[in-house]
């Protein structure tokens, strides 16, 4: 599912237009997006956790060449699915 499905299918479940549907789904995720940027943890209770984790520097490899390379340390995203989402 990409972004354009899931706007008709929240406007389809909320008895929204797709236009309201897309501002509120750019909403949520502006607002999930703002605070995993201040460092702050996202709970939404029977769906999941979005958090954010620092990953060391770590050495790898070039594919094309086989030259080692350094891999600088950075914050990435991670989302842990809750109970409630079960598939």
């Amino acid at each position: 599912m990409n972004k354009s499905e899931l706007v008709a299918a929240v406007a389809a479940e909320a008895g929204l237009t797709k236009v309201q549907a897309q501002k509120a789904v750019e909403a949520t995720v502006n607002a999930i997006s703002g605070a995993l940027k201040n460092g702050e943890k996202v709970q939404l209770v029977g769906f999941g956790t979005f958090s954010v984790v620092e990953k060391a520097a770590h050495e790898g490899v070039n594919p094309a060449t086989g030259a080692k390379i350094q891999i600088p340390a950075k914050k990435v995203a991670k989302f842990k699915a809750g109970a409630g989402l079960a598939l």
